[in-house]
């Protein structure tokens, strides 16, 4: 299901706007249609008792804008009675009201997000309720006499001395600036860079290339080694300025935070010099600083290159910092459109400009803009804390079970006891029917709305030229009902507008569309009928708001199953608010409705839908159950006790439904039958409704609806089954819904699409989808574009048994300037190879796996293929921290504050991949699922990170390493977090192409081990049935670094396609695949060929004298060396070693081993001189005659004593070099450290004197050096990564900076270690000698990702 871009905002990018052109991605698709009537409706109160279906219709004329119309179309307001409520009462334009928005931040510098219509300020607070821009700032420093702190990044930064600080406490933290950005701004700012970068880098090009030339020309012949390594030298620096252009990726700078309490509040600065590139700008004294947005209502821009505004929140006693920037421009464009005000534009103002705001961001910037359950929770919370009104959130996805999870059960608690109206987009995965998105279409609690679109919105944003005749849904809108039959879809509003967006995308506003901008344009509507229900003193209860939308809305379509698309129609606020104000001393109530099976107590739904054949073919029994549902402030006996409704019954078709005609309901609710009999009904959809009515005041409309859906779906005939569909006119916007009833044993459809009749170029959607319990739906989604009458085919997967809705759609827009329908025929047939067992198991033994397949519907070519391309590992955690928030950001409203467990994982990759963790428990659920949030992160030995996840985990590529999984899960029981401590992790690694493992197949239960009786392939018979066999894979195809208890992981297939030709690739496709697994067994076990009897030829007293000492050479390991005492001590012991054991190398290499280790105190030189000495004695205990001559003589492999010599001398020889390569370092070191040190106060003939002195000594140690490197030459080769080092040093040394930056470079590039910010550090040190300061900068920023000083917070 990932690969519907799930848990996204909803929205799409523009009409003839390409995806890859929007600031963001976005998942779910748009479309357009709807208009109003030009004259106002009549009056609420009239129109409710009557309920007339009224129609949303215009027909074909001559349609033009002027400016003030085409301007007014970009915001749409007047589709839904925007003006009229506004004529009437101008002061209800939201005034009074406050609106959270859930989404992906809002720019507070935005257009239009300043003020409110009566001069109040538009946005109280910011959030990021994600935690993607937390800083830890636990650090405290303190300045320096010159007013100077050591930020979190090792930058000196100059505190401003206006400053108040009474404790002069500085708390310091440094955050990547990209990670703070998103893709699209990072992108920009990239380019921008690179240009600078590039001037920088050209100009050393030139420079290095013109010192090249000058010395060709100066040095026609290169004879002399000296210059040929000069020359060399040149060569290099220029190649590496050019390979450093090729490989350019700009990280982006760091900028540091500094904390501090002023006495009165928590104060934030921010220094930005990384990203101003020396121009002078974004220095930290220089930073105005800000304090928590909500105080003061402040922020701050990062810097005039980026134009992106930001804002600080202070949380945990300065502890933490939250950099609040948005993930998309998404966020900004939905609150502009509730609420936006613009005094000199008002035809471009939201729709309730008198409204005010707080932003919740919930999209996660280091998730690409995706939600998590942890912002979604502390949006919530928020939105209580400042006593919100109303909720918008344009944000979802799929959902395995509706109505359910902790995110539901915390809205529940929100709208029924702190009284929040709760709006969200229903998604944008229509026009499929059962394609809701949670929570917006498919929580009871929550209002869902579906995207309409009318013909001033397509002649005006979308600029057609010719709009559609009448307002309709957009094509993409999700459709209901629910898988529990609940309708889905609440009301409809307008779908696309042209409204604010964020700073830095250089533009004011712009257009999207999707339910993304359906919601908020309905959650404005609502914050009219806010302001109105508060200026008139009634109670603000989204019972009696959401009853007024429903109950006042105008129709969109012509038929009963119009309203799975629409919801209740098109909603308009003025006629809603009448309906409010008539109703005012009626009870706020919320009539829940449960529907059952009668006589069963399960399973629940919230409506009755009946799906498939068998449902349809006989008459059903349901008990409805309604529960009036008061706020949790009711008062028992003057709210409570006291009510009591008369109920008049009302069924849509009694010819179909039937149901008593009274109902009394009091507070404890009541139970009714209701009877369903679909058998007279056509094939096709048919939606009918049981609602109820209040007898003594009919007025008021349904007070509670149960929505009834029956798809009574067409058989397919022949063989194989084929339905087939001729001669179906479409037109732009059309939708033709056929359903299907899959044949039992069907598993793959091949169809065919021919379209015909049309002059300009169609564009179509194809979808199908089939509902099993418990399980996302079966949905194949395709598009078709004919440029003329042709034929297409396709293929998708099929459920037997299950209805199957195919839904043929032509886009809204496509095909709108022609007045030509498109006629098209579509034929589907029906293919199927069954299987005995989905998934395929081989247990890790030799034996094969039986496979019984058969085909029931037609006779198939019968070709298996099985492949493993994966391999699968567990792992348990090796630590976990239970920890209770801090913050009140994590106290939920009741009170109860929230834990966190933190599991810590430990993975080892033995060469690069590409990985995927994976925690079935959790995975691919966020809305449907108890746990309030998961969120990973994996990092490296030097706390890099490379990837951090949630419920969707993604690939991400590896280098080999080690490396640390970070898993948060979060829920206020702490009982429930204990039982997760053990929780198992899969980390499923990719397998290279090469390593791919391709199953063999056999018509016998021998056949792999006998060779011979494999199985290719066969014709499968109607109604026949065939068995073979799957055989393991050979032990010698098993991939490396696969442990035993690991699985490996693939696909497994049976049939092939019938369409296309032999040529066709399709063709070639498998229909449908299913999983299979291996695994790992347990490794064969090898016979010790050379085991080592070494000990059994020495006496008793020998051996024990070997186990002594190599007992006390363990002692010397182990002993600390951390104070002078313990130094003491170990240099007596170390001391008698010796003396016990002269000239015993592995002791010798263990003291020296210790002295590197050891670390220099005061005094450099001595400690480097102390590791020489130490060498020396390593390399006098070998004899290098001996070591030579016998590596000079291959030693014979089959000869036992020659294999324990070989071993030996091995093992001298990298004790030799070893400590040949210690002691080249040193005495380079000595020789540095001697030439750099400060020169004392000394007579001029001291100084001749000392300056002779130092020029022999400089001699001596090079000469040392020079000696070293030709002896450790003879062992090794000292150009590879373990001792190219000494290389580097020794050009260095030679002032052959390129050479030594080139091999530098190479060892860098070993995958061989991780931790190499030596090396790092060393070429930073390289660049700066030669004076490159765009490389070296370039380098320090690098250094930022690959060694931070600190995880991140999760």
């Amino acid at each position: 299901m990932r690969a519907l871009t799930l848990y996204k905002p909803h929205c799409l990018p523009a009409f003839g706007q390409s995806k890859s052109s929007l600031p963001f991605r976005s998942p779910r698709r748009a479309r357009c249609g709807g208009v109003m009537p030009s004259s106002s409706p009549s009056s609420a109160a009239s129109t409710a008792t009557a309920l007339p279906e009224e129609k949303v219709k215009r027909t074909k004329s001559q349609f033009h804008h002027n400016e003030a119309s085409f301007l007014a179309s970009l915001m749409p307001k007047k589709e839904i009675g925007v003006g009229r409520l506004l004529e009437a009462h101008p002061e209800y334009d939201g005034r009074g009201a406050l609106i959270a928005i859930f989404d992906s931040g809002v720019d507070p510098a935005a257009s239009g997000l300043q003020v409110t219509s009566d001069g109040k300020p538009k946005i109280l607070d910011v959030l990021d309720c994600t935690g993607s821009g937390d800083v830890d700032t636990s650090k405290v420093v303190k300045a320096d006499a010159d007013g100077y702190i050591v930020g979190a990044s090792g930058a000196r930064l100059l505190v401003n001395p206006s400053w108040k600080n009474p404790s002069q406490e500085w708390h310091v933290g440094c955050k990547l600036i990209y990670d703070l950005f998103t893709s699209t701004l990072t992108s920009r700012l990239k380019k921008e860079r690179k240009k600078k970068w590039d001037e920088s880098n050209q100009g050393a090009i030139s420079e290095a290339l013109k010192e090249l030339n000058d010395f060709d020309k100066k040095h026609s012949k290169t004879e002399d080694l000296k210059l040929k390594k000069a020359r060399e030298d040149l060569q290099n620096r220029l190649d590496f300025l050019r390979k450093e252009a090729e490989n350019y990726d700009d990280r982006g700078p760091v900028i540091d935070i500094v904390v501090w309490n002023d006495g009165d509040a928590w104060r934030v600065a921010v220094d930005t010099q990384g990203l101003e590139d020396g121009s002078g700008n974004g220095k930290l004294a220089d930073f105005v600083p800000l304090t928590n947005y909500r105080n003061e209502r402040k922020y701050g821009i990062f810097s005039k290159l980026d134009a992106c505004s930001f804002v600080t929140n202070v949380y945990d006693e300065g502890n933490l910092v939250s950099i609040v920037t948005d993930c998309s421009p998404h966020g900004t464009h939905v609150a502009g459109i509730a609420a936006a005000f613009h005094p000199e534009e008002p035809l471009l103002n939201g729709v309730a400009p008198g409204a005010q705001l707080i932003s919740c961001k919930i999209g996660d910037t280091r998730l690409g803009s995706m939600e998590t359950g942890t912002g979604l929770v502390r949006a919530l919370i928020a939105a209580v804390d400042h006593k919100c009104d109303l909720i918008n959130m344009s944000y979802g996805e799929y959902t395995l079970v509706p109505d359910y999870g902790r995110f539901v059960d915390l809205v529940n608690e929100v709208v029924d006891k702190h009284r929040l109206i709760f709006i969200s987009s229903a998604g944008n995965n229509g026009p499929a029917l059962s394609t809701m998105g949670s929570p917006g279409g498919t929580s009871s609690s929550i209002i869902g709305i579906g995207a309409y679109v009318s013909p001033d919105m397509a002649a005006g944003p979308h600029s057609l030229v010719e709009p559609p005749p009448e307002g309709l849904e957009y094509t993409w809108s999700s459709r209901g009902p629910t898988v529990d039959g609940h309708l889905g879809v609440c009301i409809s509003a307008p779908g696309g507008a042209v409204a604010p967006v964020p700073t830095w995308t250089l533009q004011q506003r712009m257009l999207m569309n999707g339910t993304s901008m359906s919601s908020p344009s309905a959650c404005g509507g609502v914050a009219l009928l806010v302001s109105g229900m508060k200026a008139e003193g009634i109670p603000v209860s989204a019972y009696t708001v959401r009853r007024a939308l429903e109950n006042t809305s105008l129709s969109i379509g012509d038929t009963p199953e119009d309203k799975l698309s629409t919801g209740q129609g098109l909603m308009q606020v003025d006629r809603a608010l009448e309906y409010i104000m008539q109703s005012k001393n009626f009870p706020c109530v919320n009539y829940r409705v449960v529907v059952n099976p009668a006589g069963l107590s399960s399973p629940t739904a919230r409506g009755i839908y009946l799906r498939n054949a068998c449902a349809c073919q006989q008459t059903s029994e349901w008990t409805v159950t309604v529960d009036p549902k008061f706020h949790d402030d009711a008062n028992k006996l003057e709210q409570l006790f006291p009510f009591e409704e008369c109920i008049e019954l009302h069924s849509s078709d009694k010819s179909v439904i039937r149901t008593p005609e009274f109902l009394l309901l009091t507070y404890n609710g009541r139970n009714f039958n209701l009877v369903v009999d679909p058998t007279n009904l056509k094939h096709g959809m048919h939606y009918h409704e049981v609602y109820g009515i209040d007898s003594k005041a009919p007025w008021r409309g349904p007070l509670f609806r149960v929505p009834i859906t029956i798809i009574k779906p067409v058989a397919s005939i022949g063989q194989p089954p084929t339905s087939s569909f001729s001669n179906i006119s479409f037109v732009p916007g059309h939708i033709e819904r056929i359903f299907v009833e899959v044949p039992v044993g069907a598993t793959w459809a091949e169809a065919t699409m021919k379209a015909s009749g049309f002059d300009t170029s169609r564009r179509f959607s194809i979808d199908t989808l089939q509902i099993c319990p418990l399980k996302r739906p079966i949905r194949w989604k395709g598009a078709a574009l004919f440029s003329s009458p042709s034929l297409k085919s396709f293929s998708f997967p099929v459920k037997g048994g299950l209805t199957m809705e195919l839904a043929i759609s032509q886009f809204w827009s496509s095909g709108v300037g022609s007045h030509e329908a498109t006629v098209v025929d579509f034929e589907v047939v029906f293919h199927g190879i069954n299987i005995e067992q989905g998934a395929v198991v081989l247990d890790g033994s030799e034996a094969p796996k039986r496979l019984l397949v058969k085909s029931l519907l037609a006779s198939e070519k019968l070709v298996p293929m099985a492949n493993l391309n994966k391999v699968k590992i567990p792992y348990r955690p090796v630590d976990s921290k239970l920890i209770c928030l801090p913050t009140n950001r994590d106290k939920l409203p009741s009170g109860k504050q929230i834990f966190s467990l933190t599991l810590i994982y430990k993975f080892k990759l033995e060469e690069g991949a590409e990985i995927k963790p994976r925690l079935p428990l959790l995975n691919n659920r966020i809305y449907d699922n108890k746990f309030e949030s998961q969120l990973y992160a994996i990092s490296d030995v030097n706390k890099r990170v490379y990837s951090v996840g949630d419920a969707y985990p993604k690939y991400v590529k590896l280098p080999k390493g080690e490396y640390t999984l970070h898993l948060c899960i979060r829920h206020e029981n702490v009982q429930i977090l204990e039982k997760m401590k053990h929780l198992v992790l899969f980390i499923e690694r990719k397998l290279d192409k090469k390593d791919h493992i391709q199953l063999n197949f056999f018509s016998g239960p021998d056949g792999s081990i006998m060779g011979n009786g494999s199985y290719k392939s066969s014709t499968l018979v109607c109604g026949g049935s065939e068995a073979f066999y799957v055989s393991p894979p050979s032990k010698d195809k098993l991939p490396k670094n696969a442990p035993t208890g690991s699985t490996l992981t693939g696909s497994i297939s049976y049939g092939s396609l019938s369409l296309g030709t032999k040529n066709d690739n399709q063709n070639q496709r498998s229909p449908v695949t299913y999983p299979i697994s291996f695994i790992i067994p347990p490794p064969k076990i090898e016979e010790d060929k050379g085991k080592d009897n070494s000990n059994a030829s020495k006496s008793i007293s020998e051996r024990l004298e070997e186990e002594i000492r190599d007992t006390k050479l363990k002692i010397l390991s182990s002993l600390k060396r951390g104070t002078e005492e313990e130094k003491t001590a170990w240099k007596e012991f170390s001391g008698c070693l010796k003396d016990e054991y002269p000239n015993y190398t592995p002791l010798l290499a263990k003291i020296l081993d210790a002295v590197v280790s050891g670390g220099a105190e005061d005094d450099k030189i001595s400690y480097k001189q102390e590791i020489v000495n130490a060498a020396n004695e390593v390399i006098n205990s070998i004899d290098k005659d001996e070591l030579l001559k016998f590596f000079s003589v291959k030693p014979d492999p089959e000869d036992e004593e020659a294999e324990k010599i070989r071993k030996k001398m091995e093992s001298t020889r990298d004790y030799l070099t070893e400590a040949l390569y210690r002691k080249g370092l040193a005495l380079a070191d000595i020789e540095f450290s001697k030439v750099d040190q400060p020169a004392k106060e000394t007579t001029s003939a001291d100084d001749e004197k000392q300056g002779e002195e130092s020029i022999t000594v400089a001699s001596d140690q090079s000469d040392s050096f020079e000696e070293n490197f030709k002896e450790i030459k003879k062992w090794v080769d000292v150009k590879s990564s373990k001792y190219g080092m000494l290389v580097v040093v020794r050009e260095r040394h030679c002032k052959r900076l390129g050479t030594a930056l080139k091999i530098l470079n190479d060892m860098i590039q070993d995958e061989s270690e991780q931790g190499k910010k030596k090396l790092y550090d060393l070429k930073i040190e390289l660049l700066d000698e030669i004076g490159w300061s765009h490389l070296s900068a370039y380098e320090k920023r690098w250094s930022h990702v690959r060694f931070p000083t600190c995880l991140q917070p999760l």
